[in-house]
């Protein structure tokens, strides 16, 4: 396990064992017991003695006085958000390259790693760079190199199966790779998605930090990676992983790590979550940080399915790597029930796991009822395939461990038909083949969405970014779905989720970071969202709640022209304003602050890359927003505002025209935002300071909520 307590440790948590709730903790039976974090923040500056902390804190909590502790929360468990797509976001290899990229260090906290991928070798890397202060938890299977710096995996509960950074799931070599990743060639999914796999900056070094488990990733174990990753001095802490629900900015152990990864120079890039398209889904959200949705890039998967009468049908869910000979019998699987199991006509025809019989269905494709269990039914019953209904999941494609094609039920009652027309029904599962989709980019369904569920005046996400049908690295450490019989073992899998999207945004961060080296995680934040490519409204009803400032932009957002800066003392301001004491901030920050009528900030003045007003329906409102630019395009310049919106909203920029005579000079200006009353949920302006050369745009959203911000 990671070294979890140590004095040079930023964070401070200790894990309780307590039967009702930590306050006044009371006698009860073991399996009542709950595992709690007590949350105090940084340790004091000056010596300490952590011994004598503990002490204290044990005190506390039993009964006593609640000084000194931010927050106490339940150890909970956060669940993994599970390559053309560089390019098709005009990001190609050929791109200029800083020459510093091989000094930026990408911490990954995930699954782990597999270091044998070829996506890992690092052949032409020097020795780490000399900011490097990391370790590798090296063991008999794992070993580091100069690309993977530096390993660590933690689990502070001690329940190990096996200790070491080394990725049995693939999610964390998939994210690994797919932000950092190495060039290779003739990578593919068994022939699909076929081409070269890269990360955003595949000079970069990686360093891994194995939070995740078979169980999910506690909160302890995050905020230990956190700590431990800011210490070794990566530049940019990429985290695809979030908790079920909203959470109170210091009740969730990925902002808590966030702010103070923030506080040290380091950005973190978060993927949304996987709860949409309902509103107000989005489970990563800190303003410190950036939340990344998940976007369509311009491939996708079909797979045919022939019948003896020659009709086709076609279906995108399946990644069917198999190629299947010829025709094969077709039956209906409630023509097939498993008599001898208990089994019946009704249970059968939905292909559950011993229900069908399988002398009947031996050899042969079945159609089932309902897409369940990966065909694992159908498969053990001894089938060559199945054919399953579904008319919920589009746009993503999933491997099965065997041939299978899924349709929309008005396809699948047709091949009921065709089977009730014949006594000896055939058909053919075909491999997957790529097809172009005409409409991308858009947000796809599962995308966490907006508004910010805590401070409803930000908009959240900040940013879309490739997340469906992504090829990259991947475990071989067991066959490609698990399913016993499925002996496919890939070095790279196809996979989506805002998972995918996250790394994205890590890799394209770092990026900026390379060309950027002094750079705040707010000025690369703004970088990343001020030059994001606009997306269609037609595709994306839910407008930036959706997409944030829109599809991202690697090459642009190096050279943005103006950026939106922010510092620790600007979110301290804000939190002051949302209503958290002086206590709980001197604890996180570690400096004496009063939170008083002159400096709680309201959050229309926290520096933010974009804007957001709430309102509810019927209600008009007004909101003047406070903003400062800093000069990093051309050292004379003037730009000027270009406001675009509906009738509903009402924009006005002052002063309209700034301009600069050097780099790093800063510009102040308002916009004042009028909204009538909304006839729909969300609508939405912007603003571009335009200077000839630069374009630098923001999203203004308007939308209706429950109450007033």
């Amino acid at each position: 396990m990671g070294n979890l307590a140590s004095p040079s440790t930023w964070l401070l948590l200790i894990t309780l064992l307590c039967t009702l709730l930590i306050i006044g903790c009371s006698g009860g039976t073991h399996k009542d017991r709950k595992e709690y974090i007590v949350y105090m923040g940084d340790l004091p500056k000056g010596q300490v003695s952590a011994s004598s902390l503990h002490a204290n804190l044990l005190q506390e909590v039993t009964g006593r006085s609640m000084d000194g502790v931010v927050s106490v929360f339940p150890n909970g468990k956060k669940e993994l958000f599970t390559t053309r797509s560089w390019d098709f976001i005009g990001f190609p290899m050929e791109s200029n390259r800083a020459t510093i990229e091989s000094d930026i260090i990408v911490g990954m906290l995930d699954t782990g790693i597999w270091p044998e991928s070829d996506s890992f070798n690092d052949e032409g890397l020097g020795p780490p760079p000399s900011k490097w202060k990391g370790s590798c938890q090296s063991s008999s299977n794992f070993t580091c190199n100069n690309k993977i710096i530096g390993a660590k995996y933690y689990r502070l509960d001690g329940r190990i199966d096996s200790p070491s950074p080394r990725d049995y799931a693939g999610h964390g070599t998939h994210t690994a790779s797919t932000a950092v990743g190495n060039v290779v060639s003739g990578a593919s999914l068994l022939g699909l998605g076929a081409g070269t796999a890269r990360g955003g900056t595949p000079s970069a070094r990686i360093a891994v930090y194995k939070i995740c488990w078979g169980d999910g990733c506690s909160d302890a174990d995050i905020l230990a990676a956190f700590d431990d990753a800011i210490a070794d001095g990566v530049d940019i802490i990429s985290l695809s992983v979030g908790g079920f629900s909203a959470l109170d900015y210091f009740e969730d152990s990925i902002a808590i790590g966030a702010f103070h990864s923030m506080k040290n120079g380091v950005l973190t890039s978060n993927a949304g979550g996987n709860r949409g398209p309902v509103n107000a889904s989005i489970v990563n959200f800190s303003p410190w940080s950036l939340s990344v949705a998940a976007s369509v890039i311009d491939r996708k998967f079909e797979t045919l399915l022939l019948l003896g009468n020659n009709q086709t049908y076609e279906g995108e869910l399946p990644l069917n790597t198999f190629e299947m000979n010829g025709m094969v019998p077709l039956i209906y699987g409630g023509d097939a029930p498993n008599t001898s199991a208990g089994s019946d006509a009704e249970y059968a025809r939905y292909c559950y796991e011993g229900s069908l019989n399988k002398s009947l269905v031996s050899g042969k494709i079945v159609l089932c009822d309902q897409l369940s269990d990966l065909g694992v039914g159908a498969m053990s019953a001894g089938a060559l395939g199945t054919v399953m209904p579904n008319d919920v999941y589009t746009d993503v494609s999933f491997v099965f461990p065997l041939p299978i094609s899924v349709l929309d039920s008005n396809s699948t009652s047709k091949v009921h038909e065709y089977i009730n027309s014949t006594s000896t029904p055939t058909a053919n599962i075909q491999k997957t083949r790529e097809a172009k989709n005409e409409l991308a980019p858009y947000v796809v369904w599962f995308s966490s969405r907006g508004p910010n569920p805590i401070t409803t005046d930000i908009l959240s996400p900040d940013i879309a970014a490739p997340g469906v049908n992504i090829l990259a690295a991947w475990t071989e450490a067991y066959s490609l779905t698990g399913v016993p019989g499925d002996n496919r073992v890939v070095p790279y899998n196809i996979i989506s989720g805002t998972s995918m999207a996250c790394p994205h945004a890590s890799g394209a961060a770092a990026y900026v970071k390379s060309f950027n080296p002094t750079w705040s995680p707010a000025a690369i934040k703004s970088a990343l969202m001020t030059t994001a490519t606009p997306m269609n409204p037609k595709t994306n009803t839910d407008l930036e709640f959706a997409y944030g400032a829109g599809q991202l932009n690697p090459l642009q957002a190096a050279n943005p022209g103006l950026v939106y800066d922010i510092e620790e003392a600007d979110y301290i301001k804000f939190l002051c304003g949302q209503g958290y004491n002086s206590t709980k901030l001197y604890l996180v920050t570690g400096e004496n602050i009063t939170c008083s009528a002159t400096t709680n900030g309201t959050v229309w003045d926290l520096n933010y890359p974009s804007f957001a007003v709430s309102t509810t329906n019927g209600t008009e409102v007004t909101r003047t927003f406070t903003r400062t630019v800093t000069n990093v395009g051309s050292p004379t310049s003037t730009y000027k505002a270009n406001v675009a919106g509906p009738p509903e909203l009402s924009i006005k920029v002052e002063p309209d025209v700034l301009p600069f005579k050097s780099l790093g000079e800063t510009k102040t200006f308002t916009v004042t935002v009028g909204v009538g009353g909304l006839s729909k949920f969300v609508t939405s302006g912007s603003l571009v300071w335009d200077d000839g050369v630069y374009r630098v745009r923001s999203p203004i959203v308007a939308y209706v909520y429950g109450s007033d911000a």
